[in-house]
């Protein structure tokens, strides 16, 4: 870890539900890294897509958020206002000869094995009702996580002409997280290991804007019974803000940290202070956690 006055990491969820547990944990897991190495801990809302959002999960989240002591640094950062900053850099990626359009829809894809198998290469077309896509000479095939350790990835996947924006005219994850985090200056990342493997097209991006990548450190996924990621596509149950300090202590314990019983007297900043002093990611769990012990769930 670099001098620990540079550390800047953040939060950032998409508005399209409520915060549930296994968000919960990923958020908690971010703020007491950050805290740890005394460094800032940011909040960006990723209202990039505003097909899957919903009403007031905006005010939702940064309440609850709130609730439970995860106090952000800086204003928050908002996607849905950055379109502009978005569309230049896309526009100078397309200048340098480093995007094409295409127009293959998802069901030919899978049909060809579910990767992208570069049949637009030649398409000058980037108008409307094209994709854009990035043309990935030198894609990443590994990368060190800090918890998941040496992260590799198929040469097929890692050299995918991955989308920059989508058909319907909405930026792609990739090139819009990569931007902000760039701009915000973020140097670590953490997040739920849903994410890992993407990380080496995002690593990809850095590389192309001439930027160092973020360190990463990928936390175990909540599952359900099912083995099925805790989600709000999986109709994941909102956190209940009358539990605030019981579900940080459970949360505290899927994520390995020390919790004893004298915790239960602490208040909730006196909890997330103790939790950040000794926070040890040696002791967090590599593989998916079940949901079996979640309070009310």
């Amino acid at each position: 870890m670099s001098n620990s006055q540079h550390y800047r990491g953040r939060f950032a969820p998409s508005p399209s539900g409520d915060l549930h547990f296994g968000s919960l944990v990923a958020a908690l897991g971010s703020f007491l890294d950050a805290r740890h190495h005394h460094g800032q801990w940011l909040v960006r809302i990723e209202d990039i897509d505003p097909p899957r959002e919903v009403a007031g999960a905006t005010k939702s989240i940064l309440t609850t958020l709130e609730c439970f002591g995860l106090n952000w640094d800086l204003d928050i950062t908002y996607q849905s206002q950055r379109h502009q900053f978005y569309q230049d850099k896309l526009n100078s990626i397309i200048k340098g000869n480093r995007a094409y359009g295409c127009d293959c829809t998802r069901k030919m894809i899978m049909q060809s094995g579910g990767l992208y198998q570069g049949h637009c290469l030649s398409n000058n077309n980037l108008s409307d009702p094209h994709s854009i896509r990035f043309k990935n000479l030198s894609g990443i095939v590994e990368f060190n996580d800090r918890l998941q350790g040496l992260t590799q990835v198929g040469n097929a996947f890692a050299n995918e002409d991955f989308i920059l924006k989508r058909k319907d005219g909405l930026f792609a994850y990739q090139l819009v997280v990569v931007l902000d985090d760039i701009e915000q200056n973020i140097t670590d990342i953490v997040r739920g290991c849903d994410l890992l493997e993407v990380s080496t097209r995002q690593m990809t991006l850095y590389q192309y804007f001439n930027h160092l990548p973020v360190r990463y450190l990928h936390l175990p996924l909540i599952v359900n019974d099912a083995g099925l990621k805790l989600s709000k596509q999986n109709y994941a149950k909102a956190l209940d803000l009358t539990q605030v300090k019981a579900t940080l202590l459970l949360a505290l314990d899927y994520l390995g940290q020390e919790v004893s019983l004298q915790h239960q007297d602490y208040s909730v900043e006196a909890l997330l202070i103790e939790a950040a002093k000794n926070w040890n990611i040696s002791q967090i769990p590599s593989g998916p956690l079940n949901t079996k012990k979640i309070i009310s769930n």
